[in-house]
């Protein structure tokens, strides 16, 4: 399953709303996508973070150890994207889901496991 067809549904917003929301430059969003604390890829010619990403005015907790986490090991961010956003019948739902219901433990548990 290509990157497109899991994230053609997923809600996104620009670097420059996201920059809004965590009232910061939109250059801080770009770093933080380098980062590691944010993903983000291309959309119609615009850097875009899925919107699930945020929880309020805040990243959403857990999101920025399991990205540092799939990446050490090896991970590319287009397969750490999909895996947050498919459905695994074991969480229920996605693991996004799951680290904005607050199981921000056992999704970077998996995120190891699976790195290791």
């Amino acid at each position: 399953m290509s990157e497109q067809s899991v994230l053609s549904d997923v809600a996104v917003l620009s670097a420059t709303e996201v920059a809004e929301i965590l009232s910061v430059p939109r250059t801080r969003v770009h770093q933080l996508i380098k980062d590691g604390q944010l993903l983000g890829f291309r959309r119609d010619d615009t850097t875009c973070v899925p919107a699930d990403f945020l929880d309020g005015d805040v990243v959403v907790k857990g999101l920025s150890g399991t990205i540092i986490v799939l990446r050490d090991g090896g991970y590319p961010d287009e397969e750490i994207l999909r895996w947050l956003f498919t459905e695994d019948e074991s969480l229920p739902g996605t693991p996004i889901a799951s680290l904005r219901a607050g199981r921000h433990r056992e999704i970077k548990r998996r995120a190891q496991a699976m790195a290791f």
